[in-house]
C-alpha cells in the first residue's frame, strides 16, 4: 500500500505597500519611466506643433464633480495664461482636452471612470495612453472612441489635432 502524503495547500502572502505621498496627493500611482517618455513626447509634441491653438499642461490639478483630478496631460485654450502673484492649485475651468496614461499599477476600470467624470464637466475629447501597447484610444464621449497604434496618425477630429504615434512610442 502507498502511504498518502498530507495535502499541504500553499498560502501566499499578501504585501501592501503603503501609499506614496505622490500617490495620496494626486490620488493616482507613481508613473512608471515609459509613462514618463510617453507624458514627455506628448506634452512636447503637442506644445511644438499647436503652440499657436492650446497650452498643452502637464499635472494640471482640476475640479470635478466633488473631486479633484489631476490628469497626466490637459490640453486647454489659450485664455488660461500663467500669472505672476496670482497662481493657484486647481484651475479654474475645463480643459477641452484630457490625456491619461495607463501606469503599470494602475486597474484601466479607474480610467474609465475618470472618462465619465470628465465629460460630465464639458471636456470634449479624452485620450487614453496604454504605453505596453503603444496605443491610444481618443474619446469623443464615452462610450464612443477610435483606436490608434504606433503605426497611425493619431487623429482628433474634436481639437483638430493630427499627430504621428511612431514619434510617440519610439
Amino acid at each position: 500500500a502507498v502511504a498518502k502524503q498530507p495535502i499541504v495547500e500553499a498560502k501566499e502572502k499578501i504585501v501592501v505597500e503603503p501609499k506614496s505621498p505622490y500617490e495620496i496627493e494626486r490620488g493616482k500611482p507613481m508613473p512608471s519611466v515609459n509613462h514618463a517618455f510617453v507624458q514627455k513626447r506628448l506634452v512636447v509634441k503637442l506644445d511644438i506643433k499647436y503652440a499657436d491653438k492650446y497650452e498643452v499642461l502637464p499635472e494640471l490639478s482640476i475640479n470635478v464633480i466633488d473631486r479633484g483630478r489631476v490628469p497626466d496631460i490637459a490640453i486647454c485654450d489659450l485664455n488660461i495664461a500663467f500669472k505672476v502673484g496670482e497662481d493657484t492649485v486647481k484651475m479654474d475651468g475645463t480643459p477641452l482636452g484630457v490625456i491619461e496614461i495607463l501606469s503599470p499599477e494602475q486597474i484601466l476600470s479607474e480610467l474609465v471612470e475618470k472618462l465619465a467624470d470628465y465629460f460630465q464637466i464639458g471636456v470634449k475629447s479624452y485620450w487614453l495612453v496604454i504605453p505596453d501597447l503603444r496605443s491610444i484610444y481618443v474619446f469623443d464621449r464615452p462610450q464612443n472612441y477610435e483606436v490608434f497604434t504606433w503605426r497611425d496618425e493619431l487623429t482628433d477630429p474634436i481639437l483638430d489635432i493630427q499627430l504621428n504615434l511612431q514619434e510617440i512610442f519610439k
